[in-house]
C-alpha cells in the first residue's frame, strides 16, 4: 500500500505562523497544474505498482484551484497509477473557498474527505493568525459540506495562542465537538523562522508563547474529546469511529508515498527525497522533463530513529515485534535498556508487545522519542 501526496504552492494570503512553501500569487497556476501532471507521469514507476491507497492535495492551499484542474489530476493518477477501488481522496481546505457550488464540484470529482482550516471559531484569534476567513464562515462551512454529500470531514484547530485562556479554548473545542466532525486535527501554535510571527515576538508587538499554556490545552483537549468518544490516536489528532487519516496514518507506519509539486517529499522505504521550493524552477524544469530534487539514503540509525519518532506518537506505540523483525534482537536489548528511565518516570508503558506513551508522556513525546535515539 502507498499514497500520494501533491502539494499545490498558492494561498490568499500568508498566515503569521506559517513556514510551508507556497506564493500569494494568482499567476502561473493552470502551468503549475500541467506541471504537476507531467511529474506524476514521469515518475509513475517510484512506487513500483504498489497499490495507492491515499491520495492528498496539501499546500498551500487546493481549495484555491479551480475543480477542473484537480479533477485532471485525479485522473492522471488514474491512469498512470494503481489506484484502489476506494481510496481516501483529501483536500485541504478553508472556509472561505468551500462555497455550495465548490463543495458541489468536489465532491462530484471524487474528493471523498475534506481536511478544514478552522483553526479557531474566535473573530480576534483569526485575525491574530491572519486567516482570510472569518467566525461565520468557520461555524456554516461543515454544514454546507454535509449538505453537498461529504461524510469524511476534518478540521484543524490551532491552540497556544499568547491570550488565550481556558475558557476560549474549552469552546472552540465544544463548538468543534456540536459539529461531530469525524476528526480532528489540533496543533500547539509553534514560532518558526522567517515567518511573520516569529518577527512580531522579537520586536515585542505580541507575548513569546508560553508553554504552560499550550499544556494546559492539551490538557483540556484530551479530556473533553475523550469524553466525546473521540480516540486521541496521535498526538495531534483525534477520530471517532476509527476515521482516522489514513494518510497520514501511512506515514506514522513508514509506507511508501510519492509527493509530486513543488517542496514535496517523497519516501521509498530507503530514501527520502525532497523537490525544489521554487515555483518558476519547478515549472520550467518539468518543460524539459526534468524533475529537479535532492535525495538522502537513509542509513540503519536514521531508519531506527526515525521509527522510534513516528511511532511513539501513536497510540500504537513502538512494536516490539516489528522493531526486532526490521533491526534485529540487538538494537530490541538495546531499546530496553534506554526505555528503563522512561519506565520509572512514567512517561511510557508496555502494552500488549507494544511501548505506548502514558498520559503524562503525551507531553514530552518528542523529547521522549530523541533520549531513545541511537
Amino acid at each position: 500500500m502507498a499514497g500520494i501526496y501533491i502539494h499545490i504552492p498558492f494561498c490568499r494570503q500568508a498566515c503569521h505562523y506559517c513556514d510551508f512553501h507556497f506564493s500569494t500569487s494568482s499567476k502561473n497556476r493552470e502551468e503549475m497544474i500541467d506541471a504537476i501532471k507531467k511529474e506524476l507521469s514521469l515518475r509513475k514507476e517510484y512506487l513500483s505498482g504498489e497499490l495507492v491507497e491515499t491520495v492528498y492535495f496539501g499546500g498551500g492551499t487546493p481549495s484555491l484551484i479551480d475543480s477542473e484542474l484537480l479533477k485532471m489530476l485525479l485522473e492522471t493518477i488514474q491512469q498512470e497509477f494503481n489506484l484502489d477501488l476506494m481510496p481516501e481522496i483529501t483536500l485541504e481546505a478553508n472556509p472561505d473557498d468551500l462555497s455550495d457550488e465548490k463543495l458541489r464540484q468536489l465532491f462530484s470529482i471524487g474528493i471523498n474527505r475534506l481536511s478544514i482550516g478552522i483553526q479557531s471559531f474566535h473573530d480576534n484569534d483569526l485575525r491574530f493568525m491572519n486567516r482570510a476567513h472569518d467566525s461565520f464562515q468557520a461555524s456554516t462551512v461543515v454544514s454546507k459540506a454535509r449538505n453537498a454529500g461529504f461524510e469524511n470531514l476534518s478540521i484543524d484547530l490551532i491552540y497556544g495562542l499568547p491570550d488565550s485562556t481556558d475558557e476560549r479554548w474549552i469552546m472552540n473545542i465544544e463548538k468543534a465537538l456540536e459539529l461531530n466532525v469525524e476528526h480532528l486535527s489540533c496543533y500547539s501554535l509553534t514560532v518558526e523562522p522567517r515567518t511573520a510571527l516569529a518577527d512580531m515576538i522579537r520586536k515585542k508587538k505580541v507575548a513569546a508563547l508560553d508553554e504552560e499554556r499550550s499544556a494546559a490545552d492539551l490538557e483540556i483537549l484530551i479530556k473533553r474529546t475523550r469524553n466525546a468518544g473521540y480516540e486521541h490516536y496521535e498526538i495531534s489528532n483525534f477520530a471517532r469511529d476509527k476515521k482516522y487519516s489514513r494518510h497520514n496514518t501511512s506515514y506514522w507506519q513508514a509506507k511508501k508515498y510519492l509527493g509530486v509539486g513543488p517542496s514535496a517529499h517523497s519516501y521509498d522505504g530507503a530514501s527520502r527525497q525532497w523537490n525544489i521550493s521554487n515555483n518558476i524552477a519547478y515549472i520550467s524544469s518539468l518543460k524539459e522533463n526534468v524533475v529537479m530534487f535532492e535525495k538522502e539514503f537513509l542509513s540503519t540509525k536514521n531508519k531506527f530513529n526515525e521509527f522510534i519518532l513516528i511511532s511513539l506518537r501513536t497510540m500504537w506505540g513502538i512494536d516490539y515485534a516489528l522493531l526486532e523483525d526490521i533491526f534485529g534482537k540487538t538494537k530490541r536489548m538495546e531499546l530496553d535498556k534506554m526505555l528503563e528511565p522512561q519506565m520509572k518516570a512514567g512517561m511510557v508503558e508496555l502494552s500488549g508487545n507494544n511501548i505506548i506513551l502514558t498520559h503524562k508522556g503525551k507531553f514530552f513525546a518528542d523529547r521522549i522519542a530523541a533520549d531513545l535515539f541511537i
